[in-house]
């Protein structure tokens, strides 16, 4: 067993994990955080995608004990306060970027980390950083456009924000 310390969507937890879970068990069966979705379980399709200290992680390839010690985010924790949406899921909604929703949080989760790496808001460059997260529904257009349009503004107003 491992001593878990994280702060997970802005509140500390303190946990034991087993040696064998990986960080999606321990975010789904011991958090109840059903936001993250199991989808290959080899870190193909980026369904389990979250945040941790800033970069998009797969938590399909992760042991729950290597993010002791950091902050994650996953997608039930990127609203504001009072707020139904975060601007990326509504940029998201607002241009068709979704149909039936079960890589749609793993791919916010991967277009908010892009904030953090400067990538060019241009359709070529986020194609590429979305290459590890896959959507069989959408053909990729609406969620493209999403992130191109939001992406500016994320990054104005990124000072103070926790994902």
């Amino acid at each position: 067993m491992h001593r878990l310390r994280v702060t997970l969507n802005g509140e500390v937890v303190d946990d034991r994990v087993s040696d064998h879970w990986l960080l999606i068990d321990w975010l789904r069966d011991a958090q109840g955080l059903m936001g993250v979705h199991a989808g290959c379980d080899t870190a193909q399709c980026g369904a389990c995608t979250v945040i941790v200290d800033r970069a998009a992680v797969k938590a399909c390839n992760l042991m729950a004990f290597q993010v002791d010690g950091s902050v994650i985010t996953t997608i039930e924790g990127v609203a504001p306060d009072q707020s139904p949406l975060h601007p990326m899921q509504q940029a998201f909604s607002e241009h068709h970027g979704l149909q039936c929703g079960y890589c749609t949080p793993g791919m916010v989760m991967r277009a908010l980390a892009m904030v953090d790496e400067n990538l060019p808001p241009e359709p070529v460059a986020i194609r590429k950083a979305l290459a590890g997260n896959l959507c069989r529904c959408t053909g990729y257009e609406g969620i493209v456009e999403a992130i191109v349009r939001v992406l500016p503004h994320l990054r104005r107003g990124r000072e103070g924000s926790t994902c």
